[in-house]
């Protein structure tokens, strides 16, 4: 199934600078997987020992991932995968 990933800044340097890419996945860790079939290196700023990056948020249609099964959380048909890193400061 497809699903529609926005892309962070910091990370369009995989995407070949694009906000947007499509993939495939029925769940978050398929859909990381055919990212990083498409474009190499994405995976490894976004897993971390084989978890999501503690430093990088994924939200499936507005849910947070962390609150619906983490990478096994499901993808649905159309669905919109926004990949946010984590922003600190004070």
């Amino acid at each position: 199934m497809s699903v529609k990933i926005v892309v962070p800044t910091i990370l369009r340097s995989y995407s070949g600078g694009r906000r947007t890419v499509e993939a495939t996945g029925e769940t978050v860790a398929e859909v990381i997987d055919d990212l990083e079939s498409r474009y190499r290196g994405i995976s490894g700023r976004l897993i971390t020992d084989g978890a999501l990056n503690r430093f990088v948020n994924i939200y499936v249609n507005d849910d947070d991932v962390r609150f619906t099964g983490g990478l096994q959380a499901p993808v649905v048909e159309n669905a919109t995968v926004m990949i946010l890193p984590a922003v600190a400061g004070g």
